[in-house]
């Protein structure tokens, strides 16, 4: 039978990924763009899909696994599962995107596999040599916490090392042993001594991005700088395109104005579009415009990154922001999606607020957060006039951004909103 190795496509600069989740067991039948596993990174969770239908002949990885493009993940039997669309060579056979043919149809691992396995089952409980028996997951929040999982002894089966074990020695360390971790967790407590409660599992989603934020908040002074721009006469503009722009299936919302201000405003001042040198000692300066924009999903927020936004209009970054938000919100998350920003944006306006502190994306420099509009009196040196005003927020690392550069940067974003022609120049 005709077994082709499917293996993992170009998933950006991503590299040992974990596997968290297979999708499909051997005799399952799949056709193109099935999903076949799900792998973790650090930024989001993605499905790698098959690049053709057949049948699942064998299963290459498991849960836990490593893996990088190019690695075998599944033996697919293609017989009789050639896809209408599936290309063909020049003497008419199949040929399979990121799938190779298998020339090993033997289900035995490799001998070196079968070692490293056997090798891994003898693990110890403690762990003398250096050697520990854990998850990619308690190795990332070990790494995160700053604990050595040398000097911990698992719990878990053959002597694994759970979460609860990292957690358990943590506490030890806080009631007197040596400290392993700057922060330490928050004690456990028993809730349901106070009254009923519920346990809800967070979704994958907010798992992977919550230490990215923990991460980044610990890392980054942040330091945070409100103002307002007068965006009446641009909101009327703004009406006049969503009005046409609904006809042929798009919304033109503020996001496409917020992109195109903080633009003209990065351009003026480049060490907000900026990053810190690893040695924290100069700033790499980029000469791009890539904008990441928090999408509010079912599971949580996600942020697609715009490219070259200051090559592109208002009706033609509405008409993608509209594409993407529905692409995140159905989950179909790719990692160049989330790849390559230089500046991001969070919008609130559209559930309400005065203010906030958006949290800087590291390792960016600045982020722009943005609150709902409302009309205000406003004086014009003789009269007070209503005038709609939009609450901004800038959050910054105050390492590459000081407050007087801070404050001007914003005070160009107010400007460029309160003159739409500024923003098609």
């Amino acid at each position: 039978m005709p077994l082709v190795d499917v293996r993992v496509p170009n998933i950006g600069d991503f590299e040992n990924v974990p596997v968290v989740e297979i999708q499909v067991k051997p005799g399952d039948e799949v056709k193109s763009d099935d999903p076949l596993i799900t792998l973790e990174s650090d930024k989001a969770a993605m499905d790698v899909p098959t690049p053709q239908s057949g049948k699942i002949a064998e299963i290459l990885v498991k849960i836990g696994d490593k893996v990088s493009e190019g690695s075998a993940i599944i033996r697919l039997d293609v017989a009789g599962g050639e896809d209408k669309d599936e290309p063909k060579s020049a003497n008419g056979k199949r040929q399979a995107p990121h799938a190779q043919p298998s020339t090993n149809t033997s289900k035995s691992p490799p001998p070196e596999a079968a070692q490293s396995e056997a090798q891994e089952e003898k693990l110890p409980a403690s762990h003398p040599s250096g050697l520990v028996h854990a998850s990619p997951s308690v190795r990332r929040i070990a790494r995160e916490l700053n604990v050595d999982l040398t000097k911990i002894k698992g719990s878990g089966e053959k002597g694994r090392i759970t979460r609860d074990d990292v957690k358990q020695y943590i506490a030890r360390s806080e009631s007197g042993g040596a400290v392993t971790s700057g922060i330490p967790e928050i004690p456990a407590q028993d809730f349901a001594k106070y009254g009923p409660i519920e346990s809800r599992p967070m979704s994958r989603l907010k798992r992977l991005t919550g230490p990215n934020l923990h991460r980044a908040w610990l890392n980054v002074p942040h330091v945070t700088n409100a103002d307002e721009a007068d965006i009446t006469d641009l909101e009327e503009y703004r009406k006049s395109l969503d009005a046409s722009a609904k006809a042929k299936g798009y919304r033109v919302t503020l996001v496409a104005f917020l992109l195109k201000s903080a633009v003209s405003a990065l351009k003026e001042y480049p060490d907000v579009n900026a990053s810190l040198a690893p040695t924290k000692d100069a700033l790499i300066l980029k000469r791009y415009y890539n904008i990441g924009v928090a999408v509010d999903t079912p599971d949580g927020l996600v942020v697609p990154v715009i490219r070259d936004v200051d090559r592109k209009g208002i009706l033609e970054l509405s008409q993608e922001l509209t594409s993407v938000s529905a692409r995140m919100r159905e989950g179909k998350i790719t990692p160049t999606d989330i790849q390559g920003s230089t500046f991001s944006i969070s919008s609130l306006g559209g559930i309400g607020g005065t203010t906030f502190t958006p949290i800087v994306n590291a390792p960016e420099v600045a982020i722009l957060g943005a609150m709902r509009a409302k009309m205000q009196p406003v004086w014009d040196g003789a009269a007070f006039q209503p005038r709609l005003m939009l609450p901004l927020c800038l959050s910054y690392d105050h390492r590459a951004v000081d407050g007087a550069l801070a404050a001007r940067f914003l005070r160009k974003i107010c400007y460029a909103l309160a003159d739409v022609r500024q923003l098609v120049l």
